[in-house]
């Protein structure tokens, strides 16, 4: 089986997608390689915005400009756990380069430098990830349960978290709501 690569990539769910996490999800590829792929949902907010992340973690929000950010739901994987998702990829203690420009990072001096207003211009927040096995990924997209398409920057940072998964599904030029539930095979 040819090996593919969709680090930097969306995975668009297909409308047939059974599991609720994932449902109508616009999930962003972090890591992919023969061991496996992870991912952060990108358009699923959750009840709480960065301010009330910062103060269940008694961090200090000295800068108002990610305040009102959503937190999103990033995945069902270490729901507990905080990923931020950010622009540049920076210096910090456990980053993920994901490519150049975008990191994931799981240390908490990331979300202490954005209290202090140091922290990168751009960021997603997440608790939680979405994780696959070695070939797992490959068997889902056989199954026709994700559409793929390379990741665009203005949809992850520019775009409310509501429209992220329209605004992805126009790289494709697909319209969602006339996508079929059946998987057909050549």
């Amino acid at each position: 089986m040819p090996t593919i690569d969709l680090t930097n990539h969306f995975l668009i769910a297909m409308p047939a997608m059974a599991d609720p996490h994932f449902a109508r999800s616009l999930t962003y590829v972090c890591e992919h390689s023969e061991r496996g792929a992870l991912g952060v949902v990108v358009n699923k907010p959750i009840e709480m915005n960065l301010r009330g992340l910062f103060d269940q973690l008694e961090l200090g929000m000295h800068d108002p400009r990610h305040a009102g950010q959503p937190v999103l739901f990033g995945g069902p994987v270490s729901t507990d756990h905080g990923f931020v998702l950010h622009a540049p990829a920076g210096d910090w203690k456990s980053t993920l380069r994901v490519r150049e420009a975008i990191g994931l990072t799981t240390s908490l001096d990331i979300l202490q430098a954005l209290g202090r207003g140091d922290g990168p211009e751009q960021v997603l927040v997440t608790l939680g990830y979405a994780g696959w096995g070695a070939g797992q990924l490959e068997q889902e997209l056989a199954q026709n349960a994700w559409l793929t398409v390379e990741a665009s920057t203005p949809i992850l940072f520019d775009t409310p978290a509501e429209e992220r998964l329209p605004r992805a599904l126009d790289l494709l030029g697909f319209d969602f709501t006339r996508l079929s539930e059946a998987a057909g095979h050549a």
